[in-house]
């Protein structure tokens, strides 16, 4: 894995070397460069503001926050995003993370698929936010660097990542109608999803 793009790293460690082997354990490649590109895209928003963030945990999150779209982890009982939460949670324990610090990653996870966080309340919590969206949907694209856009994409190809997406989100919106994934599919994001810029990069 590049952890660095036009400037923008990834955090080494064991929790960031852990945490790609399970995404690429059980997501397929569209999926797993999406979440990377979602954690490049939340570090260069806060680089580029001069905020200071918790990288590690802004990683692991973002390595793992669509696990619970995937066959082993997908829930009949709650939406993938607090599915995926559970997991964080119990991977960040096996890493012996503080009670509090499982728990940020869970909510990470969770908030992402909530109203948008203010990055005054919930810094981390926000770049995930902006970098899930930009990626899925090409939303704030329009704030980040081309040339790291361009660098971006380059290295982690999208790979039919649009209509793959889509594809998950129809298939929770109809087992879970009450989720917020069925509530975006009831809406024009998968047509935005789909018209995404990104995808003609």
């Amino acid at each position: 894995m590049l952890i660095d793009v036009a400037g923008v790293r990834a955090p080494d460690g064991r929790a960031a070397e852990l945490a790609q082997s399970v995404c690429t354990q059980y997501a397929d490649d569209a999926l797993y460069h999406h979440s990377v590109r979602s954690y490049f895209f939340g570090a260069a928003w806060a680089q580029a503001r001069g905020l200071d963030f918790d990288r590690e945990l802004l990683f692991v999150s973002a390595l793992l926050h669509d696990l619970g779209l995937t066959p082993p982890f997908d829930s009949h009982a709650v939406p993938f995003e607090e599915a995926g939460g559970h997991l964080a949670w119990v991977f960040a324990a096996g890493l012996d993370w503080p009670r509090e610090r499982r728990a940020r990653a869970a909510e990470l996870i969770v908030l992402h698929m909530r109203d948008d966080v203010e990055p005054e309340e919930d810094l981390e919590s926000r770049l995930l936010q902006v970098g899930t969206s930009a990626d899925v949907s090409g939303a704030g694209l329009d704030a980040f660097d081309p040339a790291f856009v361009e660098a971006l994409v380059k290295a982690y190809p999208r790979l039919g990542f649009a209509e793959s997406f889509v594809r998950l989100f129809r298939d929770q919106a109809e087992r879970k109608p009450r989720c917020a994934a069925a509530q975006l599919v009831a809406g024009t994001w998968p047509d935005r999803t789909m018209a995404n810029p990104l995808e003609r990069a």
